[in-house]
């Protein structure tokens, strides 16, 4: 178990890597009621999220969700979101932990001005996800929903194990998978029968650990890794999630317009290492060839190996499915386009790595 966001959340059940594994290879069951639950209902609702969020929540249809960003006046970024809309007027916006305080009060305050009810149902919400490409045949028997019928970003209130919940064909696994909100006093229950029933079929609880390299390996950012308030969602490559001919103003408008109109000086990417040598978080990324002048006139520092700084890796783990070790990281300009030899500064000794395209994995069709 480990303090996170602070709840107490397992860590591992036994070897992450096997629960990686079961994640891609069978299914995997993870406890993330850690993650926050806010409800936006009300004839104003879809005006609200429209104004809060980057996305156009108003374009969205009942049943269906989409991913989407809340960013300060000035175009960082506040926290990624998924919101579902499971009405007409009845919202789910479902936050990080660590952000769930900040979207509430952004949400709150924002939707001020319509005729909308923002609350904190976090309290009030379980959530279990199963995941993996044994998922819905696992799940399928335990509930009433069509899960067949039942598309990606999609969801509904089903029956599950007996419980009533909102279910959701959505992840951050880069696999096939669903989520079940439901009242914390049924997340035993629905636990328990999932566990059950996938137990001939390969499940595995799973921690936070495989949640991590799962969603490393699938290109997903986290929050305070590759996402940030010093962070748009063009340096992330996430400018999708902008919408910037939708009507009406929304907070952070003025600034992702202008930032969108020029090309952004940091790019995340992902990264194949060379050696065993696993790159962290933080770690220095260097490339050969001339160092630019700094502002003052002088030349950029170097790194190991007299190398130049080019940026920074912001999550790297070993990847259970390929074999090696694998980053995201933000380089600059010239290092991301692929023109220069990179490495990565693992305690001073400069390991050689390979640009390579975001995802590092994506699931058979």
């Amino acid at each position: 178990m480990t303090s996170f966001a602070g709840w107490r959340m397992p860590l591992r059940y036994g070897s992450e890597t096997a629960e990686h594994l079961a994640v891609r290879r069978a299914a995997g069951l993870f406890d993330l009621s850690h993650m926050g639950e806010i409800t936006v209902t009300g004839p104003g609702a879809a005006a609200a999220l429209d104004y809060a969020l980057t996305g156009q929540l108003s374009a969205v249809p009942p049943g269906r969700a989409r991913y989407t960003m809340m960013c300060a006046d000035d175009g960082g970024v506040l926290d990624d979101l998924v919101v579902y809309r499971q009405g007409e007027r009845e919202f789910l916006v479902v936050a990080n932990a660590a952000n769930t305080a900040t979207v509430y009060a952004g949400l709150r305050d924002r939707a001020a001005s319509y005729d909308a009810v923002v609350t904190d149902a976090t309290g009030d919400v379980a959530l279990i996800a199963i995941q993996g490409p044994a998922a819905a045949g696992i799940l399928g028997p335990l509930t009433d929903a069509d899960l067949g019928a039942m598309r990606y970003y999609a969801g509904a209130f089903a029956d599950v194990a007996g419980r009533r919940c909102w279910l959701a064909r959505t992840g951050y696994t880069g696999e096939d998978g669903f989520e079940l909100f439901c009242r914390p006093a049924d997340a035993e229950p629905i636990w328990g029968a999932l566990e059950a029933a996938g137990a001939g079929a390969g499940l595995l609880p799973a921690g936070l650990a495989a949640r991590d390299t799962l969603r490393l390996e699938a290109g997903m950012p986290l929050y305070g890794n590759e996402l940030g308030p010093d962070v748009t969602p063009y340096e992330a490559g996430l400018g999708r999630v902008v919408k910037l001919d939708k009507p009406g103003d929304f907070v952070g408008r003025a600034a992702l317009a202008a930032r969108a109109a020029r090309p952004p000086r940091t790019r995340l990417v992902g990264l194949t290492m060379a050696s065993r040598r696993v790159p962290r978080h933080g770690y220095p990324v260097l490339a050969d060839g001339p160092r630019p002048a700094t502002a003052d006139g002088g030349a950029a520092a170097a790194g190991a190996g007299g190398r130049r700084r080019v940026g920074a890796v912001t999550s790297g783990a070993p990847s259970p499915t390929l074999g090696v070790p694998i980053a995201m990281a933000y380089l600059d300009g010239d290092a991301a386009a692929g023109e220069l030899a990179l490495a990565v500064d693992i305690r001073g000794e400069a390991v050689p790595a390979r640009l390579t395209e975001l995802p590092f994995y994506r699931r058979k069709q």
